[in-house]
């Protein structure tokens, strides 16, 4: 087993079925070890659609979760114009505009996270100060804490203590949750929680999890 040897992070990770689509249909099931020539149009095909399969599954949660509907419709129409650019060639992959693509999928992924979490008042100063974007809160306590609503976006939250907590409409996009103590915490209404990031927390059987993230077989 790669955990029990130590390659924990092998185990966490996942392309969102970008190797597959690179691998079977890019380049008809033809390994690079095979034709060393193809290695590095594959590779470079393979990080950009595993960015497109990803903000593809961000996306489809933020037209789920928002009441918007003008905010639904640029969701629907984003999510087309990714699934196309994922159906091109290489070169077409590669010639993409990420940097523009990320920033419009970034404002629609804030905009209905603020819409969900404005529910809860969290922006409203009843939170922690620490707790917010890009917050370091590696190895903190975090049980007794109001987290509702709160915008954890991109925090670092490594063997944090969040047992029993409640994470409903916690914007958890980006968040690092390598070991972080969810035993029995509630992420079933978070915002953009990811299989990786909960195969590299610490649950149990009483952790409860959105229905399109999976218990690790390690809890």
């Amino acid at each position: 087993m790669l955990r029990d040897r130590g390659f924990r992070g092998c185990t966490a990770f996942d392309c969102f079925g970008a190797g597959q689509a690179v691998s079977q249909r890019l380049f008809s099931g033809v390994s690079w070890r095979e034709r060393p020539d193809t290695r590095h149009r594959m590779f470079a095909a393979f990080g950009v659609l595993k960015q497109v399969h990803e903000m593809i599954w961000y996306l489809a949660e933020a037209q789920e979760r928002t009441y918007d509907a003008g905010i639904r419709q640029q969701v629907r129409d984003l999510t087309e114009s990714l699934e196309s650019l994922s159906r091109g060639n290489v070169e077409h992959l590669r010639s993409a505009d990420m940097g523009s693509v990320h920033a419009s999928v970034r404002t629609l992924l804030v905009e209905v996270s603020a819409e969900v979490r404005g529910s809860y008042f969290a922006d409203d100063g009843g939170l922690d100060p620490r707790i917010g974007p890009g917050a370091d809160l590696a190895g903190c306590d975090l049980r007794r804490t109001r987290l509702c609503g709160a915008d954890l976006r991109g925090a670092v939250l490594i063997g944090a203590d969040l047992r029993e907590s409640d994470l409903t409409a916690v914007d958890l996009l980006g968040a690092d949750l390598r070991d972080a103590r969810m035993a029995g915490a509630d992420l079933s209404a978070s915002l953009y929680l990811t299989q990786p990031q909960i195969a590299a927390a610490r649950g149990d059987a009483h952790t409860r999890l959105p229905a399109a993230v999976s218990a690790p077989f390690h809890w």
